[in-house]
């Protein structure tokens, strides 16, 4: 993500997310007309702010950390220190500038593309502030590492203080009117010595929302009529029993999957090195190499959104988690050549022709539109990759999607497929 100091806040197409584990809201038929017409009009406040410059990461606090050769990372001889599960690491760390999004945020998701070789390995931190100046305790986001052999993937649910609580991957404001201000911070740790290898910090950036529940009015067709991008079709299905320490496959396994279907289109999979201790015969062995690499050890699943697309970002050339406010959105995507993997949840009889009946949470990717305006989709819940296109009614898709999950989407781009603007990355 590219974007200027001076850009970060200007407005764009604004994108976000929500947690991973958002409260299903009532069906569109409990609600009445006028309180239907309510939240289809209350404003969708979404703001994305990222870094990843040496100009962009100046504007914030380096402390033990240098930018070189396009990546933040620890010095040689850093003065901090901190023991964690029973090792010593050397500790640098980069604090970024506080961000005003101009409206009382109620949730708040931070992406990152970083890179952690050996024993090293990195953790996002937030903190905010409410209207009143009052500043919260840092919370854990994230504590990442791009291997799995030294240190556990996991977040740290909870930690509720008294402005915010985490919900797997989700800062949750608990003000009364949300948070005006937030600030991130990184640490990158690395053993002791010189000779040791370093994490390095490509990007880091946070998307803050602001958005009403409840039912949405279906929005019109836009620029992506009849446009279909030519993604590969993975069913997760196919890989049940697959793994038990990485989710076991199946239905587990729709994250994953979907990030591997469009790092398929982007002709970015992993190599095949990568995944030599999949069994011969595996079908689509890059999709179990894609669930142990997102994995998330304390939530016990492979569908935490920012592990998703951290690993994704060094194969592709670019990912982040965030929102969006209509399918209008997803098609200026679409027509730009970029799929968008979306976050969706329903009940029975909610999307017709979907291959199961119901889900709390379930990805699957955007790949394109018909004429007349409707979805056309990968999804891997289908039980073989004959079945993964499916096309879904525009406002069924619309109230799964941006009531559910908030517009949960991850972006994934690559150099040969920048965002459809040149103020990329502001408010997505």
């Amino acid at each position: 993500m590219r974007p200027s100091p001076a850009a970060l806040l200007r407005p764009l197409l604004t994108l976000g997310l929500v947690g991973a584990l958002a409260a299903p809201s009532a069906p569109a038929a409990a609600e009445e007309p006028a309180e239907r017409a309510q939240r289809a009009a209350e404003p969708r406040r979404i703001a994305h702010t990222q870094w990843e410059s040496g100009t962009d990461f100046r504007t914030g606090t380096m402390a033990g950390t240098l930018f070189i050769k396009g990546s933040l990372g620890v010095v040689k001889a850093p003065s901090a220190r901190r023991t964690y599960a029973g090792k010593a690491y050397e500790l640098g760390r980069w604090t970024s500038p506080w961000v005003a999004p101009r409206f009382g945020l109620t949730e708040l998701i931070a992406s990152w593309e970083a890179t952690t070789p050996g024993d090293s390995w990195i953790e996002v931190e937030v903190r905010g502030k409410d209207a009143a100046g009052t500043l919260s305790s840092y919370d854990v986001l994230g504590r990442w590492t791009s291997g799995d052999g030294f240190t556990r993937r996991q977040t740290v649910s909870g930690q509720t203080d008294d402005l915010g609580a985490v919900s797997v991957d989700t800062w949750r404001s608990t003000a009364a009117g949300g948070l005006t201000s937030w600030q991130l911070r990184v640490s990158l740790m690395r053993r002791p010595g010189a000779r040791a290898a370093s994490p390095t910090l490509d990007a880091v950036g946070a998307m803050a929302s602001r958005v009403p529940s409840g039912s949405v009015a279906t929005s019109k067709p836009g620029v992506a009529r009849g446009i279909v991008l030519d993604v590969p079709r993975y069913s997760q299905m196919i890989h049940q029993g697959h793994y038990p320490q990485w989710g076991n496959g199946g239905e587990a396994w729709c994250s994953p999957t979907s990030t591997s279907m469009v790092l398929g289109y982007y002709d970015a999979p992993p190599d095949p090195a990568a995944y030599t201790y999949v069994p011969q015969g595996h079908v689509d062995p890059w999709v179990d190499h894609a669930a142990r690499m997102t994995y998330d050890a304390a939530y016990e699943g492979t569908g935490n959104w920012p592990f998703n697309t951290a690993y994704a970002a060094p194969l592709a050339g670019s990912a982040f988690v965030t929102r969006l406010r209509s399918l209008r959105e997803a098609e200026q995507l679409i027509k730009a050549g970029i799929p968008v993997i979306a976050s969706i949840a329903f009940d029975r009889g909610q999307l017709s022709g979907a291959p199961i009946s119901a889900s709390d949470g379930h990805l699957l990717v955007i790949v394109g539109f018909t004429e007349t305006g409707d979805v056309v989709v990968n999804d891997p819940a289908a039980a073989n990759r004959a079945g993964v296109r499916r096309t879904y009614d525009r406002g069924q898709f619309e109230d799964v999607w941006l009531p559910r999950s908030g517009g949960t989407a991850y972006v994934i781009t690559d150099d040969a497929h920048p965002l459809p603007t040149p103020e990329k990355y502001t408010n997505w």
